[in-house]
């Protein structure tokens, strides 16, 4: 069976990768496939994250064994095999790419083909530039900074009526259309 993986970033826009891989590959060989499509280097530490619905944080699959707390539960990429953790279309995951800062893509299985394999992954959809693997620190806590100067500086005139306040806000609605546009062929 073949799984097809969309990517997209909350960094850039315009950012879109598809990868189609063997349902029976590790998650190593999906971080590899990530990273040769966005030309990143394949030893900086990095995890998944399996997400629910809500993108929350559930099993981390990581790159290497980093001692972890003996009460947190989590894979090693290059033993954990897609097919045994990933049942569903609509699976959502979080690759995170730059531990120090916690950036990360967003990744969903789109599609499942059955009947199908495939040797290697491939890499279907390229569209726009990644965002640098990793961020200086002090670059961060600027980016951080700015964004907290500016939320200080909002009144709530500056927010729309159809913000949270109304009266027709939906929860479920606003987490199904905040990622629609992102994820769209």
């Amino acid at each position: 069976m073949i799984f097809n993986f969309r990517i997209v970033s909350d960094e850039v826009d315009n950012f879109k990768r598809e990868i189609n891989i063997d349902s029976t590959a590790t998650f190593l060989d999906l971080r590899n496939a990530i990273c040769d499509s966005t030309g990143y280097d394949k030893n900086q530490f990095s995890s998944f994250f399996l997400c629910d619905d809500a993108w929350e944080k559930k099993l981390e699959i990581t790159s290497d064994d980093m001692d972890f707390d003996a009460d947190q539960e989590f894979e090693l990429m290059d033993d954990a095999i897609l097919s045994d953790l990933i049942e569903d279309e609509g699976q959502k995951l979080l690759y995170v790419f730059d531990y120090m800062t916690e950036r990360a893509f967003f990744v969903v299985m789109t599609e499942m083909v059955p009947g199908r394999t495939l040797k290697d992954p491939v890499c279907t959809l390229s569209v726009g530039k990644a965002p640098a693997q990793t961020m200086d620190m002090d670059e961060f806590d600027a980016i951080i900074d700015a964004k907290a100067a500016k939320a200080a500086t909002m009144s709530t005139d500056d927010l729309d009526a159809d913000f949270y306040g109304d009266d027709a806000y939906n929860e479920d609605e606003f987490d199904a259309e905040s990622f629609s546009d992102l994820m769209e062929d």
